[in-house]
């Protein structure tokens, strides 16, 4: 039960702040969004470390990883949020759905062995972002339109994220979920937030304020329901966080009348149903 909890809690969370993240880069520059993001973030994983124990003789390869894992997550919310700020929610959200596929991809590079049904599933997911990118829109009514740009600033997000959830897959196996998630907010704040502050290029309307604001809460609080629920069954935990990008679709389309193509209906059909049936697997 706890494990359909923590997985249906992190869909809820990340669709959440996917929805919450659409408006806000449309508001306020995507670096913005993000150091408002991060910052939330920073806010309230600070207080959580006083809640679980401290850890000792941090070694290279775990700082290396926390490294990896912070800096993957900030450069994948920057190229999110710069494609949220141009494409659907019910477009890119399935694309970045596929961090897991491309973080089982990276493992497979890195020297793991690759069952001939996941390499199906990956070519599968691969086919139905193609489909995405390639099908018209239905609401395009000018040639000169986002293009490809949300297709490819969504790609290369759910590449970072998925080098970001390898990395984090390796830091979390011997350390507390409160100092994983630490990093990246502290990379986001330090590398990006202080920059923008110097430089009076950080930005913040009324209007942002809520949702750069719950956008941080639920990124955090998505990424520990997760936690608690993989705990209790990785598989069952993992494959329904993976739909967020099915509610965030729904949503957008209830909220802000989004229309997508029969095409690319299809096309991040084929990638939510791949997403979820490789997580199964790989589990």
């Amino acid at each position: 039960m706890l494990a359909i909890l923590g997985g249906l809690g992190a869909a809820v969370f990340f669709a959440t702040a996917t929805l919450c993240s659409s408006r806000s880069s449309r508001l306020i520059p995507p670096g913005s969004v993000l150091a408002w993001v991060m910052l939330t973030g920073l806010v309230v994983t600070l207080p959580a470390l006083a809640f679980v124990d401290r850890p000792h003789d941090v070694t290279t390869s775990e700082f290396t990883w926390l490294a990896v894992s912070g800096a993957g997550n900030v450069v994948g919310l920057l190229f999110a949020y710069s494609a949220l700020r141009i494409g659907k929610v019910a477009l890119v959200a399935p694309i970045l759905s596929t961090e897991g596929a491309l973080a089982a991809l990276i493992s497979v590079l890195d020297g793991e062995s690759l069952q001939t049904a996941s390499a199906l599933l990956l070519g599968f997911i691969a086919t139905g972002v193609a489909l995405a990118a390639a099908a018209p829109d239905a609401d395009r009514a000018v040639v000169d339109g986002p293009g490809l740009r949300p297709i490819i600033f969504a790609s290369l997000g759910a590449l970072a994220f998925g080098a970001s959830l390898f990395a984090t897959g390796h830091a979390s196996a011997t350390l507390p979920v409160p100092w994983v998630l630490l990093p990246a907010r502290l990379i986001g704040v330090f590398a990006l937030a202080l920059p923008l502050v110097l430089t009076r290029h950080l930005r913040l309307t009324r209007a942002a304020v809520p949702l750069v604001v719950v956008g941080g809460l639920c990124e955090v609080l998505g990424f520990a329901s997760f936690a608690l629920g993989s705990r209790h069954g990785l598989a069952v935990s993992a494959v329904l966080a993976s739909q967020f990008a099915a509610l965030a679709g729904l949503a957008a389309f209830l909220l802000f009348r989004e229309r997508l193509s029969r095409l690319q209906l299809s096309g991040v059909t084929i990638v939510a149903v791949g997403v979820a049936a490789l997580t199964i697997v790989r589990s």
